[in-house]
């Protein structure tokens, strides 16, 4: 069993703690607010709002912002053979090992790390302790750094983009007439299965979309909609401008 406490229980530490808690870890769930701390109560096997306590942990989850990871770090009095796992959109390597003696790892996750299928890019390469802590949590890709603003953008943003996306097909439904649970569930559910069948088939996108987009069916009047449309390169410039803040971000911690 390995025990890994997460410090910063919001929206991200929270679905982290609520992913790795009921498996084969212990969990110790840390915020400096109390009330944070209630909905977690019953599902971590402890909880503190002392740092200190949970900086015990062979594993340290710091899921709280760019501009307080520094601080953390200098209230925790880690070791060479713990590991900080850090989510902070930004926070290079070379910060963390500036400030720490444990070995560090950058990870950028999302929030389905909750449900066990997060998408989450790391660097460098986790050891096998911590990889296999991490997989629980869904889905993990090593990257070099200097492509992790674009994974930001990708998988870190990504899921809102997507949300964007089911709520629109889903709205369409709305106006033709199907009631708004209905609509949702059948949109969500799709985008869940199409995604499912790119990550389990051996086709490239292309030919799925070809196995789906038959000569004289109906999904082809719609593909030819989206192909004559701007919606890819519309696609590409709101992930171009996620990568961008990333980038802000990374620069402004820079320079503190």
């Amino acid at each position: 069993m390995v025990h890994a406490s997460v410090i910063g229980c919001g929206h991200m530490g929270g679905a982290i703690v609520r992913g790795l808690a009921g498996g084969e870890h212990r969990v110790t769930a840390c915020d400096v607010e109390a009330s944070v701390l209630e909905d977690l109560a019953d599902i971590a096997d402890e909880t503190t709002t002392d740092p200190a306590r949970a900086g015990e942990a062979p594993i340290v989850v710091l899921a709280v912002g760019p501009d307080v990871v520094g601080d953390v770090l200098a209230d925790l009095d880690l070791s060479a053979d713990q590991t900080v796992v850090s989510v902070a959109a930004g926070i290079s390597i070379d910060y963390l090992d500036a400030r720490t003696e444990a070995a560090v790892v950058r990870m950028m996750p999302n929030l389905a790390a909750e449900y066990g299928e997060m998408a989450a890019a790391v660097v460098p390469e986790p050891d096998e302790a911590v990889a296999a802590l991490l997989s629980d949590l869904g889905t993990v890709v090593t990257i070099e750094e200097e492509h992790m603003d674009l994974a930001t953008a990708i998988n870190g943003s990504g899921p809102a983009f997507v949300f964007y996306l089911i709520g629109a097909m889903a709205e369409a439904g709305v106006e033709g007439g199907l009631e708004p649970e209905a609509a949702e569930a059948l949109a969500a559910q799709t985008f869940k299965g199409a995604a499912e069948t790119v990550l389990r088939s051996e086709e490239s996108i292309e030919a799925l979309i070809d196995a789906v987009a038959t000569e004289g069916g109906t999904t082809i009047e719609g593909m030819e909609v989206l192909w004559d449309s701007d919606v890819e390169a519309v696609l590409g410039e709101t992930v171009a401008a996620s990568e961008a803040r990333s980038a802000e971000i990374t620069a402004e911690v820079g320079d503190e």
